[in-house]
């Protein structure tokens, strides 16, 4: 499939156009529970657009996808989190704590962390997806290294889900199979998944759109609308969910705005909207989803003449302009993301016909070409659930922590190292994790490992360290790893880090 850039460059023109119009529609009616029969805006028109951190936040990767290109990874986010974010509140506040406090980006998303599951990083995967436009193989990597620094499990499914939906948006416009594509990205079993099949259920049963609603509150409960309190009378049939699990219901809300709006970007929005709960997320993803497929000409002109082109922030630090440059509206950022397109999409946009070449199979697959050596990516994020990943030029390496960091006094930890070898080339690694002197290690301290070559479905081992530590006096261990390949010069350097119980 080919998609031309004109198209391309009005369909990003309207995904941004439509996150500012649904998050500043939905924003009077975030942390509320309840339901809201909308048309329109009902803030002070006079304000024009309001703030929002769902596009704010996207600024800022825009500015590191800029710098760094497709090298932009969880540790650089992490870092531009701490140097130009502001935002301190819920899973952002415990994401820079952990990572201020010297975890890693990846354990600093679920470690600590009640709102990992929560709805902060969903809210921003259209970035990743409108520079992978048809490519959601390609959107759904940069979104996980987006979420982990913040976000896990729950939460993690919902911006991984968007970012594939979103897209797969810009050559596809069949909704019930973009839902369908973004599920094929997240594990079938989890609450995202059935939130989103509970809002496709009630909408074939024909249900209406509050009747939907309220079933999918009792199906996956959140708690986000409990934050500001109640409009109109508590129902007593809608449970109060964990504190922070909110991603599985509001990213159900968006896909009941998606389906009972039937294809009407202002009766979508709306709907979404009306539901409240982190209604200016629901809203401004549907919107930004709905522009995508339809271009600008689904936005009435309505939407547009109160708030302009104009881009409001909130989470950033302005007094840091002299190392970010924010686009003050949505034209200028509807440039900027275009001329960044062809850095991620390089190899499939052809400059000389102006055309992106977009994948043949949008669903998660395995590629034709030396599929053995691949995974689908919902089994990546099985494999990596609690973990770290780094990699160099010929090694990719995820460190499994086994569900936790701690250690204690006499008790055995064991990590895992999963491995995969990026070259069609045996190699001979020496692993080399530098416990201290007094810690007893299963086996040799330093390891001596065999990884085969990558040609027939062999690139994946996996080697399993166990230790016991002695004389716990601290209250974190950083434990550097090295990984060296015999007669090369390239080393990976990785920093284990442990919480004393």
């Amino acid at each position: 499939m080919k998609l031309d850039i004109k198209t391309y460059e009005d369909k990003v023109r309207a995904c941004w156009l439509g996150k500012n119009i649904g998050g500043t529609l939905g924003a009077p009616f975030e942390c509320w529970r309840g339901v809201k029969d909308l048309d329109f805006y009902t803030h002070d028109l006079s304000v024009g657009v309001l703030p929002n951190d769902d596009l704010d936040l996207q600024l800022i990767w825009l500015n590191a996808a800029e710098k760094y290109g497709k090298n932009v990874n969880a540790d650089i986010l992490g870092e531009y989190w701490l140097s130009y974010i502001v935002a301190d509140w819920s899973e952002y506040g415990a994401g820079k704590n952990n990572l201020k406090a010297g975890l890693p980006a990846g354990i600093s998303g679920w470690y600590n962390n009640h709102n990992k599951d929560s709805c902060g990083c969903f809210i921003r995967s259209e970035i990743w997806a409108c520079l992978a436009p048809g490519r959601p193989e390609i959107a759904v990597r940069y979104a996980y290294e987006d979420a982990i620094v913040d976000h896990a499990d729950e939460g993690l499914y919902g911006e991984i889900f968007c970012a594939a939906l979103e897209s797969a948006a810009f050559v596809e416009n069949d909704l019930r199979k973009l839902i369908n594509i973004g599920l094929s990205y997240i594990p079938e079993n989890c609450d995202l998944a059935k939130g989103i099949n509970t809002a496709i259920d009630c909408y074939e049963k024909g249900l209406d759109w509050k009747a939907a609603r309220k079933k999918i509150l009792q199906e996956v409960p959140g708690s986000f609308g409990l934050l500001a309190g109640y409009i109109g009378e508590k129902d007593p049939e809608i449970p109060e969910g964990p504190l922070g699990y909110d991603a599985p219901s509001n990213v159900a809300l968006m896909i009941l705005g998606a389906l009972y709006g039937e294809g009407d970007f202002s009766k979508s929005i709306c709907i979404s909207a009306g539901c409240c709960e982190d209604a200016d997320c629901t809203a401004g993803t549907l919107g930004a989803i709905l522009g995508i497929m339809g271009g600008t000409k689904v936005i009435d002109e309505k939407w547009l003449a109160p708030i302009g082109d104009e881009i409001k922030t909130i989470s950033i630090d302005l007094t840091k302009a002299p190392g970010i440059n924010i686009p003050k509206t949505v034209s200028e950022l509807t440039d900027r993301t275009i001329n960044l397109m062809s850095v991620f999409m390089y190899g499939f946009f052809d400059v000389r016909n102006q055309t992106i070449q977009t994948s043949d199979n949008l669903f998660d697959h395995l590629p034709e070409v030396e599929a053995r050596n691949h995974m689908l990516f919902c089994d990546f994020l099985k494999k990596t659930k609690r973990s770290i990943r780094k990699a160099n030029s010929i090694i990719d390496v995820i460190v499994d922590y086994k569900d936790n960091i701690s250690i204690e006094t006499d008790k055995e930890k064991t990590i895992t190292l999963h491995l995969e070898n990026k070259l069609r080339q045996h190699q001979w690694l020496t692993i080399n994790p530098m416990f201290p002197e007094e810690w007893d290690v299963a086996g040799a301290r330093i390891k001596s490992f065999n990884l085969d070559q990558g040609h027939g479905g062999n690139a994946f081992s996996k080697l399993s360290i166990s230790f016991t530590p002695h004389m716990l006096n601290a209250a974190r261990y950083d434990i550097p790893l090295i990984i060296s390949s015999s007669a090369r010069a390239e080393k990976l350097y990785i920093n284990l880090v442990f919480i004393a119980d």
